[in-house]
């Protein structure tokens, strides 16, 4: 992975330009004392920032998709990507929660595998770079412990909190290979570039504070006389009696319409739902003199969820330091330290699942205010304390001879997490519950670069430039938990024990044999050499080519290293056939081609087959040891690893244009692009005879072809401060294929998922509805025999699937690709209006061609099937009194029949998860020139006012379609998005 040493690679044809026309002049432009200043470098860093588009800028070879950082601060976000959603043509935000802190996925220009769990869900996201560091992530390696995969062990905190949005300079995101093959394979997705405000020679304080509130919802409670006459429709129709027995299993809870605990008032939101606090204050001071500079900047935000009490605390601190003492030596550093602070919900299934324990669950919690505060009260007995710090610092040293330029750089992301949790025996059946959780993520970078400008004439410019990165990444966690102490008072911590006690290992507090103690720790090395030519000729012609050579420790000895190669060409049309033409004042053709390592992020494919120490229980999902001690034993679990595994790989190719029309009042972006994602990993069904489920095969490829579009048009231009208008949108459109199978496979089912060679990778397998058997004498007969489903068969009251293959069996042949889970369209709308010192902006954020399978209605009406069995999908959460959804649109099966006629796996459920948000509504006035009048020391200072996700349009009968999670399901356990209104200040001094 190559890092930013000194300047920007992807600039490096630019700069090579600018270095060259500036040495030229340096007689006239450069006096001694700028070259043994900070000057010099200062000039040089703001000669490579976008100039004159807000929005998006394209040097000759590569597009780069940059935002207006101020206005993006403006939104009371709690991570990047809700910063970042609608801001990028290709970059697509899944938000499956509106819980302060929760995690956020990002994929840019589509998927590049298939997503089956959250291992596929990491190694799909974008890198994201501060101010050079590769961030590293939270590794999935923990889900391997975890019988439910719901959230992570440990904090679950998105790392992505710790941007500080108004320490932040400039946002980039980079697509093609031409921007991302300089960052090596962890650019693989794609990658963020975040650069934040640097030190200035001249005194700047700032100050920027916002204050609001986050509406509680609104919503339709029910209670137990509207659950009973829901279900009596179906009593009426398919009992023999018409009314309920003690054979027809009808729950108690709903068997007597007097008990008050659920027919009596559903008040239970008034301590659920709340109005939560949204607050951040920032404050910065940069200053220095001519040889050494600074910039400090503090901040603390935080963020109320609109239920279940969530919320977020930040505690943030920057410090960027930049020193010349000679004026060919340059030394800088940076560190950016964050505490996140994070209140769970409460719910029962994450509370079951952090568990894995479910205790009877034939009585759903109340709908009564009074009894629902009784439960929570229970809470206060308990805790769970959620703390996450991050760290990010780097220390550089640069060597400037004039055209010889030499860098070196040490830098270092680490994260770590706790969670201390305890529930007292009242809230699990006299069960009580501990556990804690430390876990840590390191990444340190030890980069070198070199660059020199050959001069080769006043029309040329050649840079060259090479270097060499080490990396070491170390992912860790220690988790424990025990059941059953032996009162409520003594809550210890099970990872922290005195070792001279000889019971350290075995607290007292609880049963021995009831302490479970979980840690593993896995690493991975990559070490890589780059070299990279860029040229130019006249600023009408420019090629550059960047070959590097990649190797990582979780590659196998026989495929430690790939080399990769990639080439860039740009054409300026306008500066070489245009130049008199008043109509293009901008017209730049780029192409890119290459590939682009992929890293396993698992070491079990490292080696070839290989053992694993484990121990646990009858249950548990961790493969039991011998008598309760751990013993080397296969991962079976994981599944096999076999020889031969190569690197995989992605191959790119990119064409773009960039064009400006009448002085660039109306701008336009449009790139196509194809991607092929090869050699990747699968699980095949194999190896069974030897314990494993599945064994890892190579061979799997997917490919994306889209189109990125950017468009900006300055419809009404002010003069003289007047009214202007300035409408813009940004667009991706992705179609992705699976290609090529392991082993030649045409087709695979994973998961409840069918994977076909030629089709989507993100297509749901349904069956397809087609009503209702109103009598038996309706089902088909042929040969004699109905119509069956799985050898059972069709009856009055069950569905009328589709029997596709015509064979009169209804069966997983049956099952057709329908809809798909990932949108084809996905972008932003924004209008920029200004008058005078009043601004006005508003941005809409859009899906296209998505659908959603409705998981929360098909368990509503699978009551039969789900009601007081002790199973994960028989959780009844509060909100299980809340109306959502279109009852009307579902037919009325039979639920007692065999073929369980509400399964999710059918076209019924199924909706377009389509929408139009008006996520952000903003005005705001500038009053900086009334305080210059009156204050010399206040050189600006504006006021604004926002909304956030104002409204939504859509068809989708749910709450909210972006609340899916990455299977394209509706579960309706995510909490929701809120309305967040604000008031803000932004001051400079």
């Amino acid at each position: 992975m190559l890092m930013v040493l000194f300047i920007h690679p992807v600039f490096a044809v630019s700069v090579s330009r600018i270095t060259h026309l500036h040495q030229e002049g340096q007689d006239t432009l450069a006096t001694p004392t700028q070259q043994d200043s900070l000057a010099t470098d200062s000039t040089r860093i703001a000669l490579l920032a976008p100039a004159g588009r807000d929005s998006v800028f394209s040097d000759q070879t590569v597009q780069i998709i940059a935002f207006d950082v101020e206005k993006i601060a403006r939104f009371p976000a709690t991570s990047l990507q809700q910063y970042l959603k609608d801001q990028a043509p290709g970059l697509y935000v899944q938000e499956d929660s509106g819980e302060p802190g929760s995690v956020q996925s990002m994929y840019l220009r589509g998927i590049p595998m298939p997503i089956l769990s959250q291992k596929e869900v990491y190694q799909s996201q974008p890198l994201v770079v501060l101010d050079g560091i590769p961030l590293i992530g939270e590794h999935p390696f923990a889900y391997d412990i975890q019988q439910y995969q719901f959230n992570r062990i440990g904090p679950a905190t998105n790392l992505l909190s710790n941007i500080d949005m108004n320490n932040i300079e400039s946002v980039k995101v980079l697509k093609d290979l031409a921007g991302t093959a300089v960052y090596g394979p962890l650019a693989a997705n794609g990658v963020i570039v975040i650069t934040t405000k640097q030190p200035s020679a001249e005194r700047k304080i700032s100050f920027n504070s916002y204050v609001g509130m986050a509406q509680r919802p609104v919503v339709t409670t029910i209670n137990g006389a509207y659950e009973n006459a829901f279900r009596r429709q179906f009593y009426d129709r398919y009992t023999a009696t018409g009314r309920y027995s003690a054979d027809d299993s009808y729950p108690l809870y709903l068997s007597d319409s007097l008990n008050t605990a659920y027919y009596g008032p559903s008040n239970w939101t008034d301590n659920y739902y709340r109005t939560g606090l949204v607050y951040s204050a920032d404050a910065d001071i940069a200053g220095g003199g001519e040889r050494a500079n600074f910039r400090f900047a503090v901040g603390h935000l935080q963020n109320q969820g609109v239920a279940d009490e969530t919320g977020l605390k930040r505690y943030n601190a920057l410090f960027n330091i930049n020193m010349k003492p000679l004026k060919w030596l340059l030394f800088s550093a940076m560190v950016n330290g964050n505490r996140v602070q994070r209140n769970r919900n409460r719910s029962l299934r994450d509370r079951f699942a952090t568990m894995s324990y479910i205790p009877d669950l034939s009585s759903p919690l109340s709908p009564n205010n009074e009894l629902y505060t009784q439960y929570v009260g229970q809470f206060d007995n308990s805790f769970d304390d959620n703390a996450t710090n991050i760290v990010e610092g780097h220390a550089k040293l640069v060597f400037d001879f004039n055209r010889l330029k030499v860098s070196s750089r040490l830098a270092v992301d680490y994260n770590e997490g706790y969670r201390d949790l305890f529930y007292p025996r009242t809230l699990m059946e006299e069960n009580s519950f501990a556990s804690n959780y430390y876990g840590y993520n390191q990444r340190l970078v030890f980069d070198n670069h070199v660059s020199y400008d050959v001069n080769v004439g006043d029309r040329h410019s050649l840079l060259i430039e090479g270097g060499g990165v080490l990396q070491w990444d170390a992912f860790k966690y220690n988790y424990a938990y025990a059941y059953k102490g032996i009162n409520d008072f003594i809550k210890i911590n099970l990872l922290e024990s005195n070792p001279d006690d000889g019971n350290y290992l075995n607290p007292l507090a609880f049963p021995r044999e009831l302490v479970y103690k979980f840690l593993d720790y896995t690493k991975q090395n990559l070490i890589s050499f780059y070299g990279r030519g860029s040229y130019n000729f006249d600023d009408k012609y420019t090629v550059s080519l960047v070959l590097r050579s990649d190797g990582s420790s979780n590659a196998q000895p026989t495929n430690r290293w790939l080399f990769t190669p990639t080439l860039s060409l740009g054409w300026n049309v306008k500066n070489d056939l245009l130049a008199d033409d008043r109509v293009f004042s901008t017209f730049n053709v780029r192409a890119s081609a290459g590939r682009l390592g992929r890293l396993n992020v698992f070491d079990n494919f490292s080696q070839g087959p290989s053992y694993s120490t484990f121990v646990g229980y009858t249950g548990n999902v961790v493969t039991p040891g011998y008598n309760g001690f751990g013993v080397l034993t296969r991962p079976y679990e994981f599944g096999w690893s076999g020889y031969g595994i190569p690197w995989a790989y992605t191959d790119q190719l990119n064409i773009g244009v960039d064009l400006g029309f009448a002085n660039e009042r109306v701008r336009l972006n449009l790139d196509w692009y194809t991607k092929y994602d090869r050699n990747q990993l699968l699980g095949i069904p194999s190896h069974a005879e030897f314990g494993y489920r599945h064994s890892y095969e190579s061979g799997m490829e997917v490919n994306n072809t889209g189109v990125d579009l950017s468009l900006a048009v300055d419809a009404v231009r002010s003069t003289n401060g007047g009214f202007s208008w300035t409408p813009s949108i940004n667009l991706n459109y992705n179609q992705n294929k699976l290609t090529a199978l392991p082993g030649g496979l045409d087709e695979i089912v994973i998961d409840n998922r069918l994977f076909r060679v030629g089709e989507r990778i993100d297509r749901f397998w349904l069956l397809e509805n087609e009503g209702i058997y109103l009598s038996d004498a309706e089902v088909p007969v042929i040969a004699g025999q109905p119509l069956s489903y799985n050898g059972i068969p069709l009856r009055a009251g069950d569905p009328r699937w589709a029997d596709a293959n015509g064979d009169n069996v209804i069966d997983d042949d049956d099952r057709t690709f329908m809809g798909n889970i990932f949108p084809k369209v996905s972008g932003g709308f924004a209008n920029q209006f200004s008058y005078g010192n009043w601004t006005l902006d508003a941005n809409f954020y859009f899906n296209l061609g998505r659908n959603i399978l409705n998981n929360e209605m098909a368990n509503r009406f699978d009551f039969i099937n789900r009601e007081g069995t002790v199973e994960m999908g028989s959780v009844k959460e509060i909100t299980f009194w809340e109306k959502r959804g279109d009852y009307s649109q579902y037919p009325i099966y039979n639920p007692w029949s065999n073929v369980i006629p509400y399964r999710a796996e059918q076209d019924l459920f199924l909706e377009d998860g389509s929408f139009l948000k008006l996520r952000t509504l903003s005005i705001g006035y500038d009053l900086s020139d009334f305080m210059r009048e009156r204050s010399s020391t206040i050189d600006r200072l504006y006021v604004y006012c926002t909304g956030h996700n104002l409204f939504t349009l859509s068809n989708y009968t749910g709450r909210d379609p972006e609340l899916v999670n990455f299977a394209g399901r509706d579960t309706g356990y995510g909490l929701p998005i809120p309305r967040t209104f604000t008031l803000g200040i932004r001051m400079n001094l």
